[in-house]
């Protein structure tokens, strides 16, 4: 007589959060060698899946909304904002949304005021992915997380090559910093 065997798999329990748009923040910095830029990037959408302690996730920005936050209008502003949303920069008419997504939350070793765990994922930018790997200050309360940390970013291998000295050797005073940071602050809610 053959001998049935029933292999039931336990479903892994997993908890969904939410990206709130209106509750979080991005702010990117840009730096030259005669100063820096500053400014804010939308998050269009979200979301971080806890299973088990086995965090994924994705969030979407929304490229189109880069603005500049230290100069005036009618002082640059405008003139900042045009370049960066340009095929110079990051092209943002064909490239609408960059994306992040998220393979492990980590927590560190040794915790901090500010940094608790560690991010790894990857930052898809005009179509090119890369790893990358940032720490976090993470709170977890009830229904809610909130984030907050910084991600610098080497925009040369993401073919934003506008003033930089990776492609232009030349370039001199005028050279843009190849890395530039995004200081973040998110909320999600189950």
């Amino acid at each position: 007589a053959a001998t049935m065997f029933a292999f039931t798999a336990k479903q892994p329990h997993a908890s969904n959060y939410k990206l709130d748009t209106k509750a979080s923040s991005v702010e990117w910095t840009g730096e030259k060698l005669t100063g820096k830029h500053t400014g804010n990037i939308m998050l269009s959408g979200g979301t971080l899946t806890d299973t088990h302690n086995e965090w994924t996730g994705t969030f979407d920005i929304n490229m189109a909304s880069i603005n500049c936050t230290d100069l005036e209008a009618g002082k640059g502003k405008e003139k900042l904002e045009g370049h960066l949303k340009s095929p110079d920069f990051f092209d943002v008419e064909k490239y609408a949304t960059a994306k992040f997504v998220v393979s492990s939350i980590t927590p560190l070793a040794a915790a901090t005021e500010t940094a608790t765990h560690n991010v790894k994922g990857f930052l898809t930018i005009k179509d090119k992915s890369n790893a990358i790997s940032f720490d976090v200050k993470m709170d977890m309360t009830g229904e809610k997380i909130m984030c907050n940390g910084t991600a610098v970013i080497d925009r040369s291998k993401y073919d934003v090559r506008y003033g930089s000295k990776s492609f232009f050797a030349d370039i001199g005073d005028k050279a843009i910093s190849d890395e530039f940071s995004l200081k973040f602050n998110v909320t999600l809610t189950k």
